[in-house]
Formats: structure tokens, sequence, C-alpha cells
């Protein structure tokens, strides 16, 4: 039995709208952008608000010093408040930050997800066409928590879905989007090896040139100091995530993060991260070596590079999104019921996240990546 693939993307309008009705609700609630008061609202957007700040008053270094930063946070704001939002990134990114800082802190955070999430869109398209595309990216569950803590979610997964779009027509392209991808770089971990499993040498070649530029080009703009304080603050952050649970280990939505929750040490849940890590880049050597379709390949890398990363958000399972989209490009016309059964767990899942503090995102990642399975063994067999 199947299931039209009209009923899918209806289901992604509905569930676009209702985000809509619900950002709407939770702005006239004064949850949203703006209190009650009238005050911005302090969320994951100010770091690099901050951050950018900085860079324009030519102090890009002091982005990675958490007392300055979180003064800047403070001033962005307007008023004080009790969370810090860490500035992690690698310099390259403050190009970014320097520009969106130029803007008051709420518009610049309205600016951010206004350009970014296009860039999703557009990915997205590129892979299911307008229609589906547009249904499949707004109606994702990730796309809601990324507007609320004006992430960059849309842009991690904007710059994999377009990569992986381009990776077969336009390797140079493709390479452009993975060098760029080094401004979060745990999330490009996997695609050396499917690029190299593959012999895309092209994009392999173009995506370490984009990087290495960009990141000359950082050091020449923001200066050394700022590479040396992102290199010394980047042991410390790891300590403080990853080891002490600065941002609750029920947000951290890996592997990583599940055996935390379970009350397991850091040794336990970096060992178990790593056995995964490496059995994730031994399937996708063997994925990308096989004659397999390529909306197979990309799907699992896409789902393989959200499981890889101890370092994982809710908002980062846009990518997520990139992995159902390739999925469903397998079936343009209609989706066999026992996947829409299981896509639907795994958006439900997504939903839950506010009520349910846990590992959401890594058990609907682990039901996208076990739907590949089925589809490769099935191809396999046949």
């Amino acid at each position: 039995m199947t299931v039209p693939a009209r009923a899918v993307v209806l289901t992604g309008i509905t569930l676009a709208l209702a985000y809509a009705i619900v950002l709407i609700g939770a702005y006239g609630s004064g949850h949203f952008l703006y209190d009650a008061q009238g005050q911005p609202i302090a969320n994951d957007f100010i770091n690099v608000w901050a951050a950018g700040r900085l860079a324009v008053e030519g102090h890009a270094a002091d982005a990675y010093d958490w007392v300055i930063h979180k003064a800047m946070e403070v001033r962005g704001a307007g008023h004080t408040f009790d969370n810090y939002y860490g500035w992690h990134y690698p310099p390259p990114f403050l190009f970014a930050a320097f520009v969106l800082a130029l803007l008051p802190f709420t518009t610049a955070a309205i600016v951010w997800v206004a350009v970014t999430l296009p860039v999703y869109l557009a990915a997205l398209a590129s892979i299911l066409g307008w229609r589906a595309g547009l249904a499949v990216a707004l109606g994702f569950p990730a796309t809601l928590w990324n507007i609320v803590a004006g992430q960059n979610g849309f842009l991690t997964a904007g710059l994999m879905g377009g990569a992986l779009a381009l990776l077969t027509r336009h390797p140079v392209a493709a390479g452009v989007c993975i060098g760029l991808l080094s401004y979060k770089p745990h999330f490009a971990l996997l695609f050396p090896v499917a690029l190299a499993a593959a012999r895309q040498w092209t994009a392999f070649i173009a995506a370490g040139v984009v990087a290495v530029v960009v990141a000359l080009a950082s050091w020449i703009v923001f200066g050394t100091e700022t590479w040396a304080m992102f290199l010394a603050s980047t042991p410390r952050m790891t300590t403080a995530v990853l080891g002490e649970g600065l941002a609750e280990f029920g947000r951290l939505q890996s592997l990583y993060g599940l055996i935390r929750s379970l009350g397991f040490g850091a040794a336990a849940a970096a060992a178990g991260q790593a056995i995964l890590a490496i059995v994730l880049a031994g399937g996708i050597w063997t994925l990308w070596r096989s004659r397999a379709a390529y909306e197979l390949k990309a799907a699992g890398l896409a789902a393989a590079a959200v499981l890889v990363t101890p370092y994982l958000y809710i908002y980062d399972l846009c990518v997520l999104g990139v992995a159902v989209a390739f999925l469903l490009r397998l079936s343009p016309r209609a989706v066999p019921v026992r996947e829409c059964v299981l896509l639907a767990i795994a958006v439900l899942l997504l939903l839950a996240y506010p009520y349910l503090k846990m590992q959401v995102g890594f058990a609907a990642a682990a039901i996208v990546l076990g739907l590949l399975l089925c589809r490769v063994w099935t191809a396999h067999r046949a």
C-alpha cells in the first residue's frame, strides 16, 4: 500500500501553517522576539550579534572571552538575563556576525532567519522540486525550533543539501558549499569519507580550497589573536558542554547526550560516540562505493552527519530534512505506507521536544537511517 505524494505535501503545508500560528501566538503573548514588557528576548542568536559587535568595534578576539562576550550580549538585549550563550564558532563565521551586528539585535535576528531560510528552501527545492521541497522544508519540525532559537540550522542544512544536490552535475559548486560548511565543521566530518569513496576529487579539492581560503581571509581580517583565542577556548568549551553539562545533557540530541542523560560518565559517553562514528564512517564508505541509487547515498550521508557528532541540538535537525527529501525523491508519486508511518513518528518525536527534554532528535535520526538501510537492503536483494 502507498500514500499519494500530494498527501505528504498537504501534510507539510498544514504543519507549516500550524507553526505560523504558533509563532504569531507566541509573539502576541510575549514569548517570541519580545517579552510581555516589550523587551527583546535573548535567544541563541544573541551570541552571534555580540560576537559580531565586538568585531565591528575592533575586538574580534574578545568574542572568545566569556566575560566580555556576555557583557556585550547584555548590551545587545538591553537588559540582564541569566543564561550565557557562548560563541564557539571558528573565526570565518565572524564575517556573517560582523554584517548582522551593524543592525540592532532584534532586527538582526529577523534578518538572519529571513536570509538563511531561503537557502534551506532552495536546497530542498533542488532535491524535490519547488512544491514538494517547500512543503517538506517548512513542515519539518526542526524549522520551527530553528526560528524560535534564531539559530543556524537553515544555513547548515542549506549548504549540505545544496552540496548533495549539486555534486553529480556541478562538483565545483558542491565543493564550495562543503567548504563553507567549515563554519560548523563537525557536520562536515563524513564528507571527506564519502567524496573519497566516490572518487569525487574535484569536489574534494574545491572544498579544501574554499575552507582554507575563508580561514586565511578571517586570519587577515580579524587577526592572529582571534584564531589563538578560538583554539584556546575550544577545549574549555568542550569540557563545559560535554564534560560538565553546561547546556544540559537532555538538550544534547546525540548518542553522547543520551548516555550522559542515563547517568553514565564522560568516558563511557565518549566511547559510545566514537564507536558509532566509526560504524557510520565505515557505512558511508561502503554505501558511497556501492552502486546504490544516488538518493540513497545522499540521504545516508545527511542522516549520518547528524548522528556522528556529539554536539547536536534540536535546531540542527534541519539537516535531517535533507535526508528525508532524498528518501522521498525515490518515491515521486506515492510513498509506501510503512515509510509514511515511520516518518510520521519521527516528526512527532521532534514536535514533542519541548515536552520531552530527551534525545528525541537522536531517535528521529535513527528512524530515518533505519528507513534508508531498509531501502538499501531491498535494492541489494533486487
